[in-house]
């Protein structure tokens, strides 16, 4: 089987901003792009992007889940890298029209259909690091995924960094690719040292996020997770499920997690781990490797508490319970 997101629909729902105004393309070749070599993005990073999914219900109909909290976060990381502002209507029916014609592609559970929006800076113009692009494009690509976990759920291994950051403190809130790219660094290091999995970035001791998912340490009945800031990108999946913990009558505490607290609740026997996000839902940490030692998290192997709330939110996504919080929308 391909690899998750190598594979993508022949079309694309494709954007233009120019002249102060939105130009919808429609549907267009999904294998290339038409970028002059000094556009913004190319030089200044100018770009962000978000991930979510489309399900398909036993009954055939296809629904897209979270659609208008994704866009709201592309709109927000559009304003806060300076892009031309996203038109969030214009958004929505790109996402609904690539869908809607590639409706007959979405898998089955456990797969899915992966939605990919894209907003570029486009203008030409090297001499602009310290302005805006004025032009942009703006894209949905389509990727249909299989089972994350098809080799079995396996616990990740994080090195806790205690001092460095995943990305500059004001650009954490933004899903951008140069917030991803700033992390693969230290998470290849860790891989050589310690075959760590990914990095729990922990700037001056406060625990926030790896370098591609939210952390949520689960003690008992309580979840605890760090408060929103704008040091750290606000997941939709780790939302979705601090919302289904609430309703299970879970304690919620989103606060500061200092590595210290972390390290010693991680090695009681009924302590879990996991790292949330659109790809693999929510995945079970088993050890933390801290100052050069590892320490189970809990039994090592995750728990019942992560692997209930996993398919809690599958079972949402998939149609197989109420969806009460209203987070899928229908595609016909």
């Amino acid at each position: 089987m391909a690899a998750f997101g190598t594979v993508f629909m022949p079309k694309m729902s494709l954007a233009e901003y120019k002249d102060q105004r939105w130009d919808y393309q429609q549907l267009v070749n999904s294998d290339s792009l038409n970028l002059h070599p000094g556009a913004h993005v190319l030089h200044y990073a100018s770009t962000c992007f978000e991930g979510l999914k489309a399900f398909r219900h036993d009954d055939g109909s296809v629904h897209i889940f979270r659609m208008d909290k994704n866009i709201a976060r592309m709109a927000q990381s559009s304003r806060l890298l300076a892009l031309p502002p996203i038109d969030v209507t214009l958004l929505r029916q790109m996402i609904i029209d690539v869908v809607t014609a590639f409706n007959d592609q979405v898998p089955a559970p456990p797969g899915s259909m992966y939605i990919r929006p894209t907003h570029i800076g486009t203008e030409p113009a090297i001499g602009k690091a310290a302005h805006p692009t004025n032009q942009s494009l703006l894209y949905v690509l389509l990727s249909p995924v299989g089972d994350y976990f098809s080799g079995g759920i396996k616990p990740l291994k994080l090195l806790v960094e205690d001092q460095g950051s995943r990305c500059a403190a004001h650009m954490g809130m933004i899903k951008s690719g140069g917030n991803y790219a700033s992390a693969l660094g230290p998470i290849l290091q860790a891989r050589e040292a310690f075959a760590a999995d990914q990095v729990l970035f922990c700037p001056n001791g406060d625990v926030q996020e790896t370098g591609a998912a939210n952390f949520i340490l689960i003690d008992g009945d309580e979840i605890i997770t760090k408060d929103l800031d704008s040091s750290f990108l606000h997941g939709v999946t780790r939302d979705s499920i601090l919302t289904l913990a609430r309703d299970r009558g879970m304690t919620v505490s989103e606060r500061p997690l200092s590595v210290e607290e972390l390290i010693e609740r991680a090695q009681k026997p009924q302590t879990e781990a996991a790292l949330s996000g659109t790809a693999a839902v929510l995945t079970p940490v088993g050890s933390l490797v801290y100052q050069g030692r590892t320490i189970n998290v809990g039994n090592g192997q995750g728990g019942p508490i992560t692997e209930q709330l996993r398919n809690a939110l599958n079972a949402i996504q998939w149609g197989q319970a109420e969806d009460t919080h209203g987070w899928l929308t229908r595609i016909d």
